[in-house]
């Protein structure tokens, strides 16, 4: 009984990283080529001086080829050289032989009719050439490259009548365009114009395309047959009628008569397919009717087709939808360009009495613009004062302010007062807003006011009204103390923050800390700027925080002399050793490696060799390991690589560790004494943090 193979041991590969020196396919196969591996010498050249050696040669090669044949008669390859060689011995009628027994295995194959036929043609047998036509093109009447060849032969035999007897045997199978195409520029070489003529109208019906009625017009129109060329124009809008017409014949048609100098018969071509045409076919129509009347109209003309063209449309858009608010935009765009108040009004009225049909601000947010542009328009184009402000009364009552509102208009409205010289109703609008529906943009915009018109005490009543609405928005506490700053009053600056710093919920606290030590900095309270750090200690641990103190004791000046580099190291030293010793407490490992990193950095560019070297013991090992995925469920779905921390302050308080892992690898050697040693703790793949 055989045994079973024994597998070869794989060797256990420790370091898996890539090999310093890599070898590219490129590199291998150009070591193959410079050593010559598969080059072969050339066969000897043979010289044939006597006819019997000649026989002898001519014998040997044939049964090469037979047997070639015969071990595989589908290869069409064997035929054509076997074939090829025969004619090149001169033996034309064995050529012939074995091309019709190429024909028998397989006579629906292109390649070999072509070669059999080239062959005959190059000796000059146009009979047999002209019967393999024939076979060809009754066998296989598809393939338009034996007509192609077919006809190409004949024509070139000056057989004119026989070339065009076979273009009519061809045209009868109805073939492809280019073929109708090549017997129309035979007829042409010939000055047949009545026989083109004649094929063109059988073209046309085989191949009912706008583009083949247009070749057929422009040929018309090219042997000076004006009035051919118009009746083919208009047998084939006849022809297509009003549901399968398309622009392109339209446009084919007016350029013809524009050509002609016939501009009114163009006009009224362009004009009767705008009718009939949908407003969707009309792109490229409408545009080579306006460069039409730019050539040959007046400028009045122009202007009421491309005016009264886009009106039409956008009528037709807003009667089929007419809460679709930018083609009303567009609408009112087009009208106010003609300059005329009184249908400028009457479309914009029309326009804002589309309300959206459900209470949503989305869909009150392009609407509201048609009610900004009203305004507008009655400001800066007609300059009437009184209107305006009745449109933004309007306009801010018909708003639903209990569910939204916008703040831009209550602002634009404001503003439009202040133009007016009207500051106590524009303050007395703004108040009302505040007091219906209070939003961070109405306090901003109110609060930019005063302060351009330097109200500061206003500034600062409506800067307590903002914070009692939004005690948690950072922002405004701190453009509430720089403005404080600005003033010069100092203390209550430092109070607002003092207020911001205690409130229970904020948006985003680590932007107003940064702002409250800034502005103790600024001051060059580097005490009371500590003392920040320190409270924000106490609320929070993230190692960005403990960084940012360090980088704030690093840059400290003490006293008039300057910073003091020795003293500065030493703080943020200090700074860093409180930091890593807090996120070793609470099991940080992220971001302990993240302060130990900075850590790293910044001793470096203290030139401390030998504190450095203490940070560098500190840096932890980056190991990988495998841990068990648990759904929510509780179910155990596998396992997933994941790197974690080794530090040598924490291998250095469990002492137990090593003594455990020293005796388990003496246990391993010990149960598999033949294998492979186990690798040390020491010895784990890892990747340096």
């Amino acid at each position: 009984m055989d045994r079973p193979q024994k597998m070869p041991k794989v060797a256990k590969v420790k370091n898996k990283a890539p090999a310093e020196v890599q070898i590219t396919a490129e590199q291998l196969l150009r070591e193959a080529k410079e050593r010559d591996l598969e080059i072969l010498p050339p066969p000897p050249k043979q010289k044939i001086s006597d006819p019997a050696e000649l026989a002898d040669y001519q014998q040997r090669k044939r049964k090469t080829f037979e047997d070639n044949l015969r071990k595989n008669r589908m290869v069409v390859s064997h035929w054509i050289k076997y074939a090829q060689w025969e004619e090149q011995q001169q033996e034309i009628q064995r050529a012939r032989s074995i091309w019709e027994r190429a024909l028998d295995n397989e006579h629906r194959n292109v390649t070999i009719w072509l070669k059999y036929a080239e062959m005959e043609m190059k000796n000059k047998q146009v009979n047999h050439a002209r019967n393999l036509w024939d076979r060809a093109v009754t066998i296989m009447p598809r393939v338009n490259q034996f007509w192609y060849k077919y006809t190409y032969m004949e024509e070139m035999l000056e057989n004119v009548a026989g070339a065009r007897q076979v273009f009519e045997r061809w045209m009868e199978w109805q073939p492809e365009e280019q073929a109708w195409q090549t017997y129309v520029n035979f007829e042409l070489r010939y000055k047949e114009i009545d026989r083109a003529r004649e094929v063109y109208e059988r073209f046309v019906y085989v191949h009912p395309d706008v583009k083949n009625w247009i070749k057929f017009a422009r040929f018309e129109e090219a042997h000076g047959f004006i009035h051919g060329s118009r009746r083919v124009f208009e047998r084939a809008v006849e022809f297509f009628g009003d549901e399968y017409i398309e622009e392109r014949l339209f446009i084919g048609f007016a350029r013809f008569e524009e050509g002609q100098k016939e501009h009114d018969r163009a006009r009224i071509i362009y004009k009767y397919a705008l009718d009939h045409l949908p407003k969707e076919r009309t792109k490229e129509l409408f545009k080579a009717y306006t460069i039409h009347e730019k050539k040959y109209g007046d400028r009045d003309g122009i202007e009421d087709v491309i005016v009264s063209k886009r009106k039409y449309q956008y009528e037709q858009e807003v009667a089929a939808n007419p809460t679709n608010y930018d083609a009303w935009f567009d609408y009112l765009r087009l009208i106010e360009a003609d300059g005329e108040k009184d249908l400028i009004r009457d479309t914009y009225e029309r326009a804002i009495a589309n309300v959206p049909p459900a209470n949503e601000k989305n869909y009150w947010r392009r609407y509201i613009y048609l009610w900004i542009n009203y305004a507008l328009y009655e400001e800066l184009e007609a300059e009437d004062t009184e209107r305006t402000r009745q449109i933004y009364k309007t306009c801010l009552d018909l708003m639903p302010h209990k569910q939204f509102t916008f703040s831009k208009v209550w602002l634009l409205y404001a503003q439009f007062e202040i133009r007016c010289k009207e500051l106590q109703r524009a303050r007395k609008t703004l108040g009302f807003a505040i007091g219906m529906c209070p939003r961070d943009k109405l306090f901003r915009g109110y609060i930019d006011l005063e302060i351009q018109l330097r109200e500061f005490e206003r500034c600062r009543l409506l800067y307590e009204k903002f914070l009692e609405f939004g005690p948690e928005n950072c922002v405004t506490w701190m453009k509430f103390a720089e403005l404080e700053n600005l003033l010069g009053d100092t203390e209550r600056a430092r109070a607002i923050f003092e207020l911001a710093v205690h409130q229970p919920r904020l948006d985003m606290p680590e932007l107003l800390w940064k702002a409250f030590i800034d502005f103790e900095v600024a001051l060059g309270e580097t005490e009371l700027a500590r003392q920040l750090y320190e409270r924000l200690l106490e609320r929070t641990q993230h190692v960005k925080v403990w960084m940012s103190f360090a980088k704030f004791e690093m840059g400290l000046n003490h006293g008039d002399s300057g910073p003091d580099a020795g003293l500065n190291v030493r703080l943020a030293r200090r700074v860093y050793e409180r930091a890593n010793d807090m996120l070793r407490q609470l099991g940080d490992k992220e971001s302990r490696v993240l302060l130990l990193e900075a850590w790293r950095d910044f001793e470096r560019d203290a030139s401390d060799g030998q504190c450095l070297q203490k940070v560098l013991e500190r840096m932890p090992r980056r190991i990988k390991k495998r841990q068990k995925i648990v759904s929510d469920d509780g179910v155990e779905e596998g396992w997933e690589e994941v790197f974690d921390y080794i530090f040598p302050e924490d291998e250095m308080a469990r002492p137990n560790l090593k003594l455990l892992a020293a005796a388990k690898m003496w246990k391993k050697q010990k149960d598999v004494p033949d294998e492979d040693p186990v690798p040390a703790p020491a010895e784990v793949q890892h990747e340096d943090g």
